[in-house]
């Protein structure tokens, strides 16, 4: 059932292109961390060097900061506005390590989807 606001109206679900540009932000994270030398133990863990996948800034990140700002346990549940309050919470924590990377554009989806059908 989709949730309601306290004005009872209903919450839109997230869109597919801002699952898309949810992945893509998640690749272009991982990639902007590896490449200031933030490796997993730098941001999370001391004791080991891990270089960051999309997958971990999904699992590492993004999801700890969902379940715990807005008790959601899948992306598949959020709302368009609940991805924006995310995404500002991951960007604060990443700032503290000197690390921005904007949402991705249309036009960066669109030439991620291009590269991807080849």
């Amino acid at each position: 059932m989709p949730e309601r606001s306290s004005t009872t109206t209903l919450a839109k679900q997230r869109t597919l292109r801002q699952n898309k540009a949810l992945w893509k932000f998640f690749t272009l994270v991982a990639e902007t961390l590896n490449d200031a030398g933030l490796d997993v133990r730098a941001v999370l863990k001391p004791e080991v060097e891990i270089p960051w996948s999309k997958e971990m800034i999904h699992d590492f990140l993004w999801m700890p900061i969902q379940r715990i700002q807005l008790g959601k346990d899948s992306t598949t549940k959020l709302t368009t506005k609940d991805i924006d309050a995310i995404y500002d919470t991951m960007n604060r924590h990443l700032a503290k390590h000197g690390v921005h990377e904007p949402w991705p554009s249309i036009e960066t989806l669109m030439n991620y989807d291009e590269l991807s059908n080849k």
